[in-house]
């Protein structure tokens, strides 16, 4: 009599069938997949002992329901990603959570370098200045009209220019005549002192420093001999070809003011109606 040799489950004869030999002992086909199968997370079906099983994470799939969770692609030799417990193969992902480049329209691959500007997203590879069309990277850049300048392209293209010298002025600056200079460059025609800040004239369009106008260009007072400038509301009298400082129009013998007074000349001089009848 032959010795007994049964389903430790079931307990039904293996003798000519097929069956899994475990530490517990033999199991036939059925009575296995039930006791140690896994259920597919995706079909909710046992995955039989003979069927190819994957697994992500604490889920367990056939190998035909580990798919794209949207475009059912197989995902058991692709490269997957997880979103809210949905698997997606990585062009469904990037189509569903990646940006697009604002430059070239392509998706900006997660983990790919990229920049972010304004709500905007490009590769750092396309995102280039709109001057020179060189990759801006993480230079300092402006921003205009929707486009991107590198410093220097901004600033020859739209900073304004020195009237003087024809170079940029990117900070600070003083205006003269309507065009802009850059402060070290606003001097003085005749003796090269800055202008910026303190009180100056010109002629023929040329700047001058109070100083050097009035030696240069601007009437001697009659009297002292110093340049007339007029400037700083500084008022003057002017007889024939001579001019006097109102400070300086004064009677030559007593002194007395002669600004809105009647006065005669006498020679080089100007005297006073009374000094004048008085006699010599």
């Amino acid at each position: 009599m032959s010795e007994a040799f049964d389903c430790a489950k079931c307990s039904e004869s293996l003798y000519g069938r097929k069956y899994i030999q475990t530490d517990n002992g033999p199991y036939c086909v059925p009575c296995y997949d039930s006791t140690f199968a896994n259920t597919c997370a995706e079909c909710q079906q046992l995955i039989g002992h003979d069927s190819r099983e994957l697994f992500y994470e604490d889920r367990h799939f056939h190998e035909g329901c580990f798919r794209c969770c949207r475009c059912q692609r197989s995902l058991a030799d692709e490269p997957f990603t997880c979103q809210d417990s949905e698997l997606l193969c990585n062009d469904c992902y990037c189509s569903a959570f990646s940006s697009q480049c604002s430059a070239c329209g392509e998706t900006v691959m997660p983990g790919s370098r990229k920049l972010e500007y304004g709500g905007q997203t490009w590769h750092e590879h396309c995102f280039l200045c709109s001057g020179c069309e060189q990759p801006l990277g993480s230079r300092s850049f402006v921003p205009d009209k929707g486009a991107h300048y590198c410093v220097p392209c901004y600033e020859n293209k739209f900073a304004p220019r020195c009237a003087r010298c024809s170079k940029t002025l990117t900070q600070g600056g003083v205006t003269y005549r309507d065009q802009p200079w850059h402060r070290e460059c606003l001097v003085c025609t005749g003796c090269q002192t800055p202008l910026a800040g303190q009180q100056f004239t010109s002629r023929d369009d040329d700047p001058y420093c109070v100083a050097c106008f009035g030696e240069l260009f601007a009437p001697k007072c009659s009297s002292c001999k110093r340049p007339i400038t007029g400037l700083g509301g500084g008022k003057y009298v002017s007889f024939e070809d001579r001019h006097w400082h109102h400070s300086c129009f004064s009677c030559a013998r007593c002194s007395t003011s002669l600004v809105g007074q009647g006065f005669v000349p006498n020679g080089d001089q100007v005297l006073c109606q009374g000094c004048s009848q008085a006699g010599p």
